[in-house]
């Protein structure tokens, strides 16, 4: 792994920075393959609307500056890229420090090849998340605890990924993932209107299935409807499709993931999406 902060390469991170203390700043994470950011326009608005609803004062040119740098590092880039805006260093209590915010660029080199679906077996964590702030609904904020704590119960469960309610009983999304559940032969999306992240992967999905005519709900999910899935599957920045094969040790139809991955196809990505 090699870290850049503001452009240039470090070694540490100061202990008076307020992503340490308060959790005080957003990133993003994409896939670099053969010198292509994955989805970066969408990487980049992601950024631009979170850096906005925290009131982070961010300048674009520092991350140009920051991926020249790591580009003259490597004659090919290929792995995973998180950039990590935050607020920077500051005094003691919650006031926000008026400077700018330190941008950290990390890069985790790694061979990569053209995407291909994932099956997974899958089940519904006893876990539930809370509501939050509106102003901070869909961000991908760097306050991830609620995440930790579902990673360690999927682990222990022996799943990979796994679909998460909130404490309204309504499904959101998976551990690290948006998600896609069939119901009467009907696509649906949670909609996240109160907690949730708005994925990059599942906005690139949508905007794909509306140019190939594909309906897809956006609306809440109760978990009375379980006993109604066709299909699931994840998606992230760095995996498209994971398809659950069992949810909860019951079977569902992979098919139709599979066929909606080749129709949208999710194997191909560039930099202009």
């Amino acid at each position: 792994m090699i870290c850049f902060k503001n452009a240039q390469k470090i070694d540490f991170i100061p202990l008076l920075d307020r992503a340490f203390h308060y959790g005080d700043g957003c990133f993003t994470t994409a896939r670099f393959h053969q010198n292509v950011m994955e989805l970066e326009s969408l990487h980049r608005a992601r950024l631009k609307l979170a850096a906005e609803r925290l009131y982070l004062k961010f300048n674009f040119d520092v991350l140009e500056q920051s991926l020249d740098v790591l580009k003259q590092q490597f004659p090919t880039l290929n792995g995973t890229l998180k950039i990590i805006l935050s607020r920077g260093e500051g005094d003691r209590g919650y006031a926000m420090p008026e400077h700018d915010a330190d941008l950290y660029v990390l890069f985790y080199p790694k061979a990569t090849d053209a995407f291909q679906p994932e099956f997974i077996h899958s089940g519904v964590l006893e876990q539930a998340i809370g509501l939050v702030m509106p102003n901070l609904v869909g961000l991908k904020t760097l306050n991830r605890l609620e995440q930790v704590m579902l990673k360690k119960e999927a682990q222990e469960k022996g799943w990979l990924e796994a679909l998460v309610t909130d404490v309204q009983g309504s499904i959101v999304e998976g551990v690290s993932s948006n998600c896609f559940i069939q119901i009467n032969n009907t696509w649906i999306t949670p909609e996240l209107r109160y907690n949730g992240v708005h994925g990059v992967m599942r906005a690139e999905i949508l905007s794909r299935m509306h140019q190939q005519g594909i309906r897809c709900e956006q609306r809440y999910i109760d978990m009375e409807e379980i006993r109604n899935f066709q299909s699931v599957f994840f998606c992230n920045a760095l995996s498209p499709m994971k398809i659950v094969e069992t949810l909860n040790q019951q079977p569902l139809n992979t098919q139709s993931c599979v066929e909606l991955f080749q129709t949208l196809n999710l194997s191909q990505f560039n930099s202009h999406v």
